[in-house]
């Protein structure tokens, strides 16, 4: 009897690079999921991977990794400079592969790597864990279910209060090709306005820099308009005090959230995702809703719904092994760098572009 579906073999993985990105939003799906084997862990210096995962395979380079034949899949999080010739180079070698946020840095890189994978028959997925939070997928079902009749206004604020350099991934703050908090913080919030809303009619954005040491952007202002809807997406890194993360105002109400999703910050405390009660968010952080169901006027906490990142890797794991459709695609990947191209575009400009 299969375990895990038409195949129970497992999925033998290699991650690339040791980072934060690699050690909290991947590897402790990787190791807690069904399916999935780290087998292989790419760190060009150092030893705290082998140190830390004593069983497995350390690659120094990118070839050992790729030539190495039991590898089924290659998981990239090294830095954004490397998203596309390490993905392109691993659907060439035959693996299966994801890959971190921002997908690629142009749309032109990320469109061959949409061929590469049908080229190849393998898959190549972006990683969109912020799909699978507890307040996106809440106004999911609030929208889709009509509480709010139809959504006129959405707001969606990424904001942090961090006046001081990095003290860590310093070449996020450097003059590179997919640096600044826009090709940071920016592909999940457009990635969950297009799967709410898909592809806007025009786009305003203010993109800049607001610290007085910064090289590149610390600072987005994008609005998305469609019919009869405006999407605004915001980030700073001078936000002390945080207002509502999201709003949303649709003909017949409003809701209103404020808080973050708790598993971003018990991954880093080092906590397993695993358990009953993993992805639950916190009854005093639900979101407010204000509205009319059935001719009566309510106003109340709406209880969010339980996420988890590892949804992502089930997902995958049954595209790969049973042949499911694949919910984060490649192209889902080339939307989200070409609306990050026009955005740009708009801000340089000054002025409103068509999509």
């Amino acid at each position: 009897m299969c375990i895990f579906g038409k195949s129970n073999k497992m999925i033998s993985t290699a991650v690339i690079s040791h980072g934060i990105s690699a050690r909290t939003f991947h590897i402790p799906f990787l190791q807690t999921i069904p399916g999935f084997a780290l087998s292989m862990v790419m760190e060009r210096k150092g030893d705290t991977a082998k140190e830390k995962y004593p069983n497995v395979k350390i690659a120094r380079t990118l070839d050992e990794v790729l030539n190495d034949a039991s590898i089924d899949l290659v998981v990239i999080c090294s830095p954004n400079a490397t998203h596309f010739p390490y993905a392109k180079a691993a659907l060439l070698a035959g693996k299966h592969v994801v890959v971190e946020k921002p997908f690629t840095n142009s749309s032109a890189e990320a469109l061959e790597l949409v061929a590469l994978s049908a080229q190849t028959g393998k898959i190549c997925s972006v990683y969109q864990n912020r799909r699978y939070v507890a307040d996106f997928l809440t106004m999911k079902k609030i929208i889709d279910d009509g509480l709010l009749g139809e959504t006129r206004e959405f707001f969606a604020h990424y904001d942090r209060y961090r006046p001081d350099p990095r003290t860590y991934g310093l070449w996020r703050e450097e003059e590179l090709p997919g640096s600044g908090i826009f090709y940071d913080l920016g592909p999940h919030l457009i990635d969950q306005a297009l799967v709410l809303f898909g592809w806007p009619v025009s786009v305003t954005a203010d993109i800049r820099k607001m610290k007085s040491y910064s090289k590149v952007d610390d600072y987005f202002d994008v609005k998305l308009e469609y019919d009869n809807l405006v999407v605004t997406l915001h980030s700073s890194m001078l936000v002390r005090e945080m207002g509502p993360r999201y709003m949303i105002h649709g003909t017949k109400g409003s809701y209103i959230k404020s808080g973050e999703d708790p598993q971003e910050e018990l991954l880093k405390a080092g906590a397993k995702p695993t358990g009953p009660d993993w992805g639950k968010e916190d009854s005093a952080i639900y979101g407010l809703i204000h509205t009319e169901v059935e001719g009566e006027i309510i106003r109340m906490p709406y209880p969010s719904l339980q996420a988890s990142y590892g949804n992502y890797y089930r997902n995958l794991y049954n595209t790969i092994k049973n042949g499911a459709p694949l919910k984060e695609t490649p192209m889902d990947g080339y939307r989200v760098i070409r609306l990050i191209e026009l955005a740009l575009q708009s801000s340089r400009e000054k002025r409103t572009i068509i999509c």
